[in-house]
């Protein structure tokens, strides 16, 4: 179904069939629709004629049928409607889209150090301002909003000790609701507000996260300074926000169900309403669920916020670590996949003989240190009806119960089945404890709570079968986790971070970055009994992993970087971030998957962010309107829908004769992506670079990167910058000495000596 049509029914049939979704799609829609009109008419609240008018046709005489209006950052509202009545409303004038209210999902401090010493930049010292919880007079007063599950307003994280005043510019509130009063905002949560439907149970109507995913992904990105936080006392130290002395406003769209599209929309609409400088999103569509532009809630919001200064940052997505899995893909977001961190929770297995074999995850073991616990591997306690397969996956109905009663039980991860499945099957037949077989989870710590339980790779695996099959009577312990720091190699890319290259087109590189997002330390909701170990009280802290934890990493570094230039637009910022990134780990080698392969840009984008660099970048990619108004042209949007799209189109504007969407190539984008590289033919890439430092006159000169087979030149290849602000275009052409299918990988580096400013390249086959 083409853009033209702009009526996405089409989306509903991919929701229902997307297996992730199945459990919330009777929550799905209910008759909601989300009527999308483009820009707002102004910043004051009013409505746009069309606008205004076509609520009163529909709605004069059911008011009740209406669930959100948008108004403020665009146009347009969400209602109870028929499909007759969608099918004719979007043929109303001013309508550029309906499409059903769609459910996206989450992608669910130490950390913060290690980024500190990871960074490879040599530059000026930073304020001091970035280590507390106070801002400096002459600094600008970030305030980072929040889309989530809501906030928990008395973690120690939200305090505002030593905060300033609120900004006079906030125009938010902090919404009172079931238990969460407007008191519980202060200096630091400077405001919050909930959106859910007016037939939503009362206990849903409130700002309180009751999930922790929210409270977890705020206090990453701009939690206070605590001192003494740990997870029962794992990773214990000091836990801080990227950015501690900026303000917090949460936007609570999502419940353990997931996030409603058009709660999402809402919140975009009044955080440009409120004034916020940051938008951070750690949530998104599922891979299998890829909406096009016109109906895609976070990419439309994400516009309007962008259009309005606003940073926007999103997380990839946990769905890698296949290729062309990446989300909330278009190029005014910043999109952050996830690393690991040089901290491992390390779980090991005991053998007879005292041979430990080192393991990982969460676990508070009460078994005794010695070995003496019998082991097994789970395909001996296999039933004789059973599956041989089934069996070595601990697969629930596969193993004989008197054979696992008592043992520690090896089993294998070859199946699609959860290590808590797993897990829980041992357990539910009186197994002792459990060692997983698996690759790719050994790096991220799952909480296996009080039942004794770790996950180690195959080599280690090789070492405790050949124990088992040589020994009369196996035995074993799994001893309680022990924090490791310093752990290497790290970063490495995560398995679960979603990969590049982009759905919408390969002409876009993504992801942008990478941050860290595996076991990460912050605050959690106060009454979590739930997930709480045999004989604990609730912890404060909590330990998880997921691209959910990388975004705030960066929208932290975003909030500095904004105090620090708060006359920089989204773009220059983005750009910053990602010209500073580093590619290399704590071994000084390449970064890669927590696999052992070396990383390409699919996998990280323009590598790990740095927290110093991208304070003074040297040089910044800055997007205009234009740039962002051709790539609506360049993947089919007409003008007449850009310009209700957007109230800032120039009166000149025009789309392109015949574009294409390989023209994306040529947005003026910090990385550089083309596709339907094949043969031997050139491809003549433009970009443009601001000047941004003080240092008066200076040249930069490019150096490349690529490899063999595929030429480079860029032209110029120096430019002499003779002040601030000053802007130099350069191209570059891109030619094979041979056809080729083969994607490649490289990077265009520009230095003066003192600023190193790089952009990855991909040159790939794709149509």
């Amino acid at each position: 179904m083409g853009i033209s049509i702009f009526f996405s029914f089409s989306l509903l049939l991919l929701f229902l069939l997307s297996p992730e979704t199945k459990a919330a799609q009777s929550r799905n829609n209910n008759g909601v629709y989300v009527v999308y009109m483009g820009a707002a008419s102004s910043t004051n609240g009013s409505l746009r004629d069309d606008h205004a008018q076509l609520l009163n046709s529909l709605f004069r005489r059911k008011a009740s049928a209406l669930v959100h209006t948008y108004k403020h950052g665009f146009s347009g509202f969400a209602a109870r409607l028929s499909e007759e009545e969608a099918r004719s409303v979007v043929q109303k004038p001013g309508v550029v889209s309906v499409f059903p209210d769609p459910i996206l999902k989450l992608h669910t401090t130490h950390s913060w150090d290690f980024l500190k010493y990871q960074t490879s930049v040599k530059i000026d010292s930073l304020p001091k301002t970035t280590d507390s919880n106070s801002s400096s007079s002459d600094s600008y007063d970030t305030i980072i909003g929040i889309l989530d599950t809501g906030i928990w307003p008395e973690a120690a994280s939200f305090n505002d000790d030593g905060i300033g005043n609120v900004p006079s510019r906030w125009n938010g509130t902090c919404t009172a609701g079931h238990n969460f009063n407007s008191s519980n905002c202060n200096r630091k949560l400077i405001g919050a507000r909930f959106y859910v439907g007016d037939d939503s149970e009362t206990e849903d109507q409130t700002a309180r996260d009751m999930v922790g995913h929210g409270t977890h992904v705020a206090s990453t990105a701009a939690g206070s300074t605590v001192t003494g936080a740990s997870y029962y006392g794992l990773a214990t130290g000091t836990a801080k926000g990227g950015s501690p002395g900026s303000r917090i406003a949460m936007y609570r769209v999502c419940s353990a169900e997931g996030c409603l599209g058009s709660a999402i929309l809402a919140a975009f609409d009044y955080a440009i309403s409120d004034k916020v400088d940051v938008l951070s999103l750690s949530l998104g569509s599922p891979a299998a669920f890829r909406p096009d532009l016109a109906s895609d809630v976070i990419a439309i919001g994400a516009f309007h916020a962008v259009q309005n200064g606003i940073t926007v940052v999103c997380s990839a997505g946990n769905d890698g670590p296949s290729p062309a899995t990446v989300t909330n893909a278009v190029p005014w977001i910043l999109t952050v996949g996830a690393t690991t961190i040089d901290r491992d929770f390390e779980s090991d297995v005991v053998l007879g003989g005292d041979k430990v074999v080192k393991g990982g995850g969460i676990n508070f073991s009460s078994l005794q240190k010695s070995p003496v616990y019998p082991l097994i591997h789970a395909k001996s306690a296999k039933k004789s009806d059973a599956d041989d397969n089934a069996a070595s996956n601990c697969q629930g109905d596969s193993m004989e119960e008197n054979a696992v009663k008592g043992k520690i039980v090896v089993c294998e991860r070859t199946d699609d089945y959860s290590v808590y499945d797993k897990r829980d099957t041992v357990k539910s037949l009186g197994g002792l404890g459990v060692v997983i077989v698996d690759d790719a989870t050994r790096a991220v710590a799952e909480n296996y709570k009080s039942f004794p339980a770790t996950v180690v790779g195959s080599k280690d695996a090789e070492v405790i079968l050949s124990y088992i099959n040589s020994t009369g009577n196996p035995v074993a312990t799994i001893l309680p986790t022990a924090t490791v720091t310093e752990y290497k190699p790290a970063p490495a890319v995560a398995y679960f971070s979603s990969r590049g290259p982009s759905y919408i087109s390969p002409n876009i590189l993504k992801p942008d970055i990478a941050a860290p997002g595996v076991n990460i330390l912050a605050a959690w909701i106060g009454n979590n009994s739930e997930e709480t170990p045999e004989g604990k009280e609730p912890s404060l802290f909590n330990v998880i992993s997921g691209t959910s934890m990388a975004c705030p990493h960066v929208s932290g570094v975003v909030g500095t970087i904004k105090s620090q230039h708060s006359g920089w637009s989204p773009s220059a910022i983005k750009s910053a971030i990602m010209t500073t990134a580093s590619q290399t780990n704590n071994l000084k080698a390449p970064i890669t998957t927590d696999l052992g392969s070396v990383a390409t840009p699919y996998d990280y984008g323009a590598g790990e962010i740095t927290t110093e660099g991208p304070s003074q970048p040297g040089l910044v990619y800055e997007a205009s309107i234009n740039d962002y108004l051709n790539f609506l042209c360049y993947i089919g949007f007409d003008i007449s829908k850009i310009k209700l799209i957007s109230n800032t189109v120039p009166s000149d504007f025009a789309c392109p004769k015949n574009p294409s969407t390989e023209d994306i190539s040529n947005i003026n984008y910090p990385s550089i992506a083309i596709s339907n590289f094949t043969g031997t033919a050139t491809r003549n890439i433009s970009r443009t670079v601001t000047y941004v430092a003080e240092d008066g006159e200076t040249v930069f000169t490019a150096t490349v990167e690529a490899p063999s087979g595929l030429d480079i030149k860029v032209i110029p290849d120096e430019l002499r910058f003779t002040k601030t602000h000053q802007k130099l275009s350069y191209q570059v052409i891109f030619s094979r000495s041979s056809a080729s299918q083969k994607t490649s990988f490289g990077s265009i580096l520009w230095t003066n000596g003192k600023y190193k400013v790089r952009s990855p390249f991909v040159a790939s086959n794709e149509n």
